[in-house]
């Protein structure tokens, strides 16, 4: 049996692919060892400063394999088929202070969708489409969906996605705020590598206590938000990447940060 995640490392960023093209990148239990091993490994190497996930062939994620499902479980072999299996996804995610990039290459699907949501940016292929399927086959949300697309999108659209199941073209998850860039085909991921890089290219301590900053934002009062960034503002300051940026700006050049 083959590898169902394929990565790569360049110029400081790696590149997580789905690779079960001919299931549209649906995850199986392998998949999901296999990515989350993934995930680990580029949290822990230095060397690797932002994540990109995108999908082998024409799709993205179409979802969990229901092929190979099975459907006559109890429910409690339904629960923790997501929470011990699935939801390690999320869990992973949650603990990366690295940048994470979806680049959504082709159709996203259900549980293909949530994990794209999982990522903090996500850019779209021109002519692709996403949708919160669950419902067209009598289920909810069971890998993050109700999480994490009212942040992205508000309450009230998240829910008409939810409720109907409908499919939205890569311009109208755009206009939604869903996704961040709509790139041709013809040069979809060379732009997308490129925002990687130039996010990887910056000063990374910074960009790591920004990102956390913002998520702890979401379940935080003014106060100890404030209190928070003072912290992170006094320990930036004594960083070599704030003094490179404070004599590049003097000097009227670019900054060479080392993520130091």
């Amino acid at each position: 049996m083959g590898s169902t995640i394929l990565t790569n490392i360049e110029n400081h960023v790696m590149t997580i692919t789905l690779n079960r093209p001919e299931k549209k990148n649906a995850f199986n239990a392998q998949m999901i060892d296999e990515w989350v091993k993934a995930l680990e490994d580029a949290k822990e190497n230095d060397d690797v400063n932002v994540i990109v996930v995108t999908g082998a062939g024409n799709a993205f994620c179409s979802g969990g394999d229901v092929g190979g499902m099975k459907q006559d479980q109890k429910p409690l072999d339904n629960k923790n088929k997501l929470w011990k299996n699935i939801h390690r996804v999320p869990l992973t995610l949650k603990n990366i202070d690295k940048p994470v990039i979806a680049a959504i290459n082709g159709p996203a699907v259900g549980a293909g969708l949530d994990m794209a949501l999982m990522c903090d940016i996500r850019t779209i292929i021109s002519d692709s489409k996403v949708s919160e399927g669950y419902v067209k086959v009598g289920l909810v949300p069971g890998d993050g969906g109700a999480f994490f697309l009212p942040q992205i999108i508000g309450e009230s659209k998240a829910l008409e996605l939810l409720w109907t199941g409908d499919f939205i073209s890569s311009e109208e998850a755009y206009e939604l705020g869903l996704v961040n860039h709509v790139y041709l085909e013809e040069d979809f991921f060379q732009k997308t590598i490129a925002l990687a890089e130039k996010i990887a290219s910056g000063p990374q301590v910074a960009i790591r206590m920004t990102k956390r900053a913002v998520r702890y934002s979401r379940t935080m009062e003014l106060e100890p938000a404030l209190d928070l960034m003072s912290s992170h503002y006094a320990i930036i300051k004594e960083t070599d990447d704030h003094k490179e940026g404070v004599t590049a700006f003097k000097e009227r050049r670019k900054a060479n940060f080392t993520g130091k």
